[in-house]
């Protein structure tokens, strides 16, 4: 049913079936349904190098994306694209072709400076600031990770002695829009790190109905008075580490 509101985000649809359809647009399945989306692409460069990864399947189109098979493992990785529109848009495609077991690794600016560069939030929901989400899970202010699917991976953590903390995202479209008041509320509201693909990643495993975990580095510092780099896309131990632990993850959740 669709229900009207004055805002036109605000208006909810909750018909599955599109005019353009993701299956639609299917014509080959994957032969495995796991998947990590990551956006450390020296990462994937490294795997290629090492002749651990090798190209699976090249979806076409103006912008195309490489998806990667795993040499030791029937998963597959991809370079994950910015923003929810490109980055959960593929995933529902993904979807259609077959993938329900999806682990996401990237990082994210921190909005506490406590929060370490490498420290990893295993990402309990997120602040929906955007505009994807809303077109596929009704309007709301948080949206929530599957709570079994976060239970699966802070068991698994806890029982390798890996560190991490709990927490929300904060997921904006507009990365020059980062204002002191706007951080300083939504970390009141609970967010950790701020990002750009959560809500909309995991809006679309709710309206699909598949599993979906997040794990997001700590990386530059938004939360000062003036903002810091930290060098954070430099630590390459900490994303090839991270990239591995999710093809750990995705096997079990």
């Amino acid at each position: 049913m669709f229900t009207e509101n004055k805002y036109p985000i605000l208006e909810f649809d909750d018909n599955k079936i599109a005019k353009l359809n993701p299956t639609s647009l299917v014509n080959q399945f994957f032969k495995t349904n796991k998947l990590i989306i990551t956006f450390f692409p020296e990462v994937i460069d490294n795997l290629v190098s090492e002749g651990k990864i090798t190209i699976e399947r090249t979806i076409d189109g103006e912008n195309p994306v490489l998806i990667y098979r795993f040499m030791d493992s029937d998963i597959l990785i991809t370079l994950g694209k910015v923003g929810c529109p490109s980055c959960a848009g593929n995933l529902d495609l993904f979807n259609a072709m077959g993938i329900t077991k999806v682990m996401f690794c990237g990082g994210g600016g921190v909005l506490d400076k406590n929060i370490e560069v490498g420290q990893i939030l295993v990402v309990d929901g997120a602040i929906r600031d955007e505009g994807f989400s809303y077109h596929y899970i009704e309007p709301s202010r948080y949206i929530y990770t599957n709570p079994e699917v976060v239970k699966t991976i802070t068991q698994y953590l806890e029982d390798n002695s890996i560190t991490y903390i709990r927490g929300f995202t904060w997921t904006t479209d507009a990365i020059f829009r980062k204002t002191s008041d706007r951080i300083a509320k939504r970390k009141e509201e609970g967010a950790k790190i701020v990002e750009m693909e959560q809500a909309g990643c995991i809006a679309v495993a709710q309206f699909r109905g598949f599993e979906y975990g997040a794990l997001i580095y700590g990386g530059d510092d938004v939360s000062q008075d003036e903002w810091s780099n930290r060098g954070w896309r430099s630590r390459e131990g900490i994303r090839y580490d991270l990239v591995n632990l999710c093809k750990k993850l995705v096997e079990i959740i």
